[in-house]
């Protein structure tokens, strides 16, 4: 279980109750990584959905680094999505990561039930993809 309070600090929460927050505390997991722990793997399935508490990951493909990614950022999603495997490494670059993990399965029923995060996490797909087109130009 992770603290509400934790999730009540990030924006892809932001719009839930106190109620709700509880209620998302106790689906999810909380993990702890330490420096360069990959947690995931390019080329591998993955199983979970990862929203980000404290610390720092880089987003790479292929060995070359494409993204940064901090608290109240989330990975996984687009694994879970497509049913596919991942299509980066998500490796520790700060001390300490603390991640809230939500199985997979789980995910579309999260997003049925609490809308608000669907489109926040919508928003920030289209920034990301924005990002990458800017990158790859």
């Amino acid at each position: 279980m992770v603290d509400t309070d934790s999730l009540a600090r990030l924006a892809l929460f932001g719009d839930l109750t106190a109620p709700q927050l509880e209620a998302l505390a106790h689906a999810f997991a909380e993990e702890r990584h330490s420096r360069n722990d990959r947690v995931l793997r390019q080329g591998l399935s993955g199983n979970g959905f990862y929203v980000i508490l404290a610390g720092e990951a880089a987003v790479r493909i292929e060995g070359q680094e494409r993204a940064r990614l901090g608290a109240g950022e989330f990975f996984g999603e687009i694994s879970i999505f497509t049913d596919e495997a991942v299509g980066a490494d998500v490796v520790v670059t700060s001390e300490d990561l603390r991640c809230a993990v939500l199985p997979g399965l789980e995910l579309k029923q999260l997003l049925i039930r609490y809308p608000h995060i669907a489109v926040r996490m919508l928003e920030a797909g289209a920034r990301r993809l924005r990002n990458a087109n800017r990158w790859s130009a």
